[in-house]
């Protein structure tokens, strides 16, 4: 009696010990990590149903309980900016976990297709850039790093049942090799101007359309997607699957801001302005998984290349397709709040690639908006010239821009401006004469007596020469009268 008394006593407390769970945290939450300053952080995981959890950083001491299913979330309140390590204890009822190595300052999310995932130690593979100094990436990959920075990197995995990633770690070249570039360098360029530690999250996957990248229910709740919900053609495009994979697990890890370069393969599937309301849908919903509208979305226009030599391509395009498309990025920033574009006309060698190598320029340019727009710098010029009206005098049409900064250049030895053309009401374009006249560009054609219509850069091949003195490239843009 008494041995079977001991037998299903230690069953007992075998079964006891397997109810018993590790404290669980997300991929995000790690070593080495950055957490976002000046903002409630967000601290979440997994443990036993019901369990105490308590979280001490910094002086603070946070406590919550999980639920029937183990989940708990707390956040823990606004933190200043530390560039001194500290760390982070997580406490269930049988277990503590300490994290090390923490950091406070800015954390952004960088994603998109090939030119996002354009990374620090791959850049051998592409052409070098022509214009500056040829190692410029590879200098800066092996030099010495700033251990302000942090970096984390999402794999292309998308059976991984949990984030494809191993968390936060130091900028060594193991670690920083996978990291975007264009990230890279945007980090660079806010620790340099700010001063704190920057944490960079690259999460990209070259050739992948946007509707990879978001949820299925930002298209099924839009009417705008009802035909394409009920085609079946976005089944085809396999939407949600990298969203769910490679971003989902990270919220609600409390964040600066997006970063998105993507569109390439947009554009060969034959989109233009339906993208508008495309990449409207995939910011909504990113935000909205952070539970943040405002957070801040800037991303990069696709860059000039001959997009109708592609035979290959499902879609053929004309030489117009690529700047209808730039029109549909354009249109973006004046659709959906907080978000700013990065112009990339002046960042091309050769139109036949589709990888322009200049990916620290695109860093620095989306930094510039972020310093601007995000960080009070008001007095930085993040944007080159944009159209703003046109008004016609005889036979010359005559063009106003905001963001002129100190005034409107051209990079010609001659002072001409390039990549402008001009219609009368039949829509015949013709190239067109154009000269800076003090802010002012003045637009004329011999061939057009009676001006109704003027495009700049309408062309895949578009690389123009109308700058603002801070040296950042005019938008492509079409104006009718």
């Amino acid at each position: 009696m008494k041995t079977r008394f001991k037998i299903i006593f230690s069953l007992f407390l075998l079964g006891s010990f397997f109810n018993v769970h590790a404290i669980e945290l997300p991929k995000v939450i790690s070593d080495n990590m950055v957490l976002q300053r000046n903002k409630p952080v967000n601290i979440w995981g997994k443990a036993n149903p019901n369990e105490n959890i308590t979280v001490v950083f910094k002086k603070q001491i946070k406590k919550t309980k999980a639920d029937a299913e183990g989940k708990w979330q707390l956040s823990l309140a606004p933190l200043k900016a530390s560039a001194v390590p500290d760390i982070m204890e997580i406490n269930g009822e049988q277990e503590k976990i300490t994290l090390k190595n923490i950091l406070v300052g800015e954390v952004w999310l960088a994603s998109g297709q090939s030119n996002m995932e354009y990374s620090m130690n791959k850049h051998p593979k592409y052409a070098k850039p022509k214009k500056g100094d040829p190692d410029y990436l590879s200098k800066a990959f092996n030099a010495k790093q700033d251990p302000r920075l942090r970096v984390m990197y999402v794999s292309k995995n998308l059976k991984s049942k949990d984030l494809p990633s191993d968390g936060w770690h130091m900028p060594d070249t193991t670690n920083l090799a996978p990291t975007s570039a264009a990230a890279y360098f945007f980090a660079q360029k806010l620790i340099k101007e700010l001063n704190v530690p920057v944490g960079i999250i690259t999460s990209a996957w070259g050739g992948t359309p946007i509707e990879n990248w978001t949820p299925m229910q930002a298209y099924t709740s839009n009417p705008l997607f009802a035909d394409k919900v009920k085609d079946g053609y976005l089944d085809k495009q396999q939407v949600g699957m990298r969203f769910e994979a490679m971003i989902s697990p990270m919220a609600p890890y409390t964040l600066g801001g997006f970063l998105w370069y993507q569109g390439e393969t947009n554009l060969i599937n034959g989109d233009s302005t339906i993208y508008i309301d495309k990449q409207k849908a995939l910011t909504d919903s990113w935000r909205a998984a952070w539970n943040d509208k405002k957070l801040p979305f800037y991303y990069v226009q696709i860059a000039p290349h001959n997009y109708s030599n592609r035979s290959k391509d499902r879609v053929s395009h004309t030489t117009e397709a690529l700047p209808e498309f730039w029109e549909a990025q354009t249109e973006i920033m004046k659709r959906v709040p907080n978000t700013a574009m990065v112009v990339t006309t002046d960042l091309v060698d050769n139109i036949s690639d589709i990888h322009p190598s200049y990916k620290w320029i695109v860093g620095e340019r989306l930094a510039k908006l972020a310093l601007a727009k995000q960080y009070g710098k008001k007095e930085l010029v993040s944007s080159g010239p944009v159209f703003k009206k046109m008004t016609i005098k005889g036979d010359k049409a005559i063009l106003e821009f905001d963001s002129i900064g100190s005034g409107l250049k051209t990079t010609s030895s001659d002072g001409s401006l390039n990549w402008f053309q001009i219609s009368g009401e039949d829509g015949s374009f013709q190239d067109a004469k154009a000269v800076i006249d003090g802010n002012k560009v003045i637009v004329s054609s011999d061939k057009i007596s009676k001006p109704a219509n003027v495009r700049f850069a309408w062309n895949e091949a578009a690389m123009p020469n109308l700058f603002n003195n801070e040296g950042l490239p005019a938008l492509p843009f079409r104006a009718k009268k």
